[in-house]
């Protein structure tokens, strides 16, 4: 390997590092695609929706070929009380066309996404530890050096995405150390449960799937519980921020074990097999923790710069998205010639350009929001309070309907810190965080 010299160099081969082997190598640029895993997608864990629109712009009508679980007709929302559940959803024929999102497996999707760079030209290096970044002094990368013998590889631009813990991110200065509001800890089951199962317990019809995103019950954390319908199984799992892990000491997988012990979810998951298990860090910093994108010889994206939409739950297509623009403009820099961060800078403008730093912004106060002394309240007695005020709502005991609505009111003005003002302050920090 010592003698090989590549127009670029992708380490980390998830949707962003493939995004951008893929737009490079189809462009004629010879590309290297590192990898630490035995295969792409044997380390990645995601809750499992992949959205249509930004691979699209890629590969045209990908979701013909590629090995996805369920076309999402329906949506929804639960908050959680003890034992009951308020739900918001929505369910849409138009989403099967053309298709909007599907549930999918990063086990089955990474591979076969690596495989179109590979047919594209890209050369793939799996198994193999990227151990350092080569440098020209302090400031320009060169290449990298990886754990195998002779291993270094030289290239004119080396992109980083080598995950939400971005060891050369951090070679390079400008990935610290995470702070533990910055990222959160994600456990997830993969359920097995027959077809027919779940197509009877979420009203499907074959092929079609249904998310349902969770709000509580995550023992008073700032955290979020997900259920998703695969083929044959389920994805269930649950994110809480790890500096309320911390100070709660709490394990995650505790937290799920709560969750799949809830009347609600205990129904949907009966009788079902647990076939994997697995945690994973997720970025949640968001706008604000965004760190430089690009320098000389180098550019970085994915979660390892992150971008992850954690409102929205998206990560995976705001990847594809850093990963299609940082391999346009490594295509523009060997074109004009020029790999410092005089022409790399493109990458920056692009990202601002794009949808990702749209989105981030707008919710760049969410972090103010989700504070720890915010957190029992917003994802514990704010959803119990909700739940209890719907109770005594649609109970019909001979009460009158207004006596009733004081009742509701003042069990949400009690959830709230039990002072009028406190419940509007906490909902115009709220609106403030969701609307930039």
């Amino acid at each position: 390997m010592a003698d090989e010299r590549f127009d670029a160099i992708v380490v980390g081969a998830g949707p962003a590092g493939t995004a951008a082997a893929y737009t490079m190598a189809k462009a004629g640029l010879k590309v290297a695609l590192v990898e630490r895993g035995e295969f792409p997608g044997a380390k990645n864990l995601f809750g499992g929706v992949l959205y249509r629109q930004q691979l699209e712009e890629l590969i045209p009508e990908w979701w013909k070929e590629a090995p996805l679980e369920r076309t999402i007709v329906e949506q929804r929302l639960w908050m959680l009380g003890e034992d009951s559940v308020v739900t918001l959803g929505h369910r849409n024929e138009k989403y099967k066309s053309p298709p909007n999102c599907w549930t999918g497996l990063r086990v089955k999707f990474d591979p076969w996404f690596a495989s179109k760079a590979e047919q594209a030209g890209a050369l793939p290096i799996y198994e193999t530890v990227v151990t350092e970044l080569l440098m020209q002094g302090d400031q320009v990368v060169k290449g990298i050096r990886t754990d195998r013998d002779d291993g270094e590889l030289e290239a004119n631009i080396t992109i980083v995405a080598d995950g939400v813990n971005s060891l050369l991110g951090k070679q390079l200065g400008v990935h610290r150390e995470w702070r533990p509001h910055e990222v959160s800890l994600a456990v997830k089951e993969v359920i097995g449960l027959s077809k027919q199962a779940i197509q009877d317990r979420f009203n499907l019809d074959a092929n079609e799937g249904c998310t349902i995103e969770i709000v509580g019950q995550t023992c008073g954390m700032a955290g979020l519980g997900f259920l998703y319908t695969n083929q044959d199984t389920l994805s269930l799992g649950v994110g809480v921020m790890v500096n309320d892990l911390k100070k709660h000491r709490v394990k995650p997988y505790e937290v799920l074990d709560g969750l799949k012990q809830h009347p609600m979810i205990k129904k949907l998951i009966e009788g079902g097999e647990v076939r994997e298990y697995s945690g994973h860090l997720i970025p949640e910093g968001g706008f604000n923790s965004i760190p430089p994108l690009a320098g000389n010889g180098w550019m970085i994206c994915g979660d390892a710069a992150q971008m992850v939409n954690a409102v929205h739950r998206e990560g995976t297509n705001l990847a594809v998205t850093s990963g299609r623009l940082a391999g346009e403009v490594a295509i523009a820099a060997h074109k004009a010639g020029d790999f410092s961060l005089r022409t790399l800078s493109a990458y920056n403008d692009a990202i601002r350009a794009s949808i990702i730093h749209k989105d981030l912004k707008k919710y760049r106060g969410l972090h103010g929001l989700l504070a720890y002394e915010n957190s029992e309240k917003l994802f514990n007695q704010l959803p119990q309070a909700v739940n209890d005020a719907v109770y005594e709502m649609l109970l019909v005991d001979g009460k009158p309907k207004k006596t009733k609505q004081k009742q509701a009111f003042r069990q949400l003005k009690d959830a709230s810190g039990g002072h009028n003002m406190d419940l509007l302050r906490l909902g115009i920090k709220g609106w403030r965080a969701m609307n930039g």
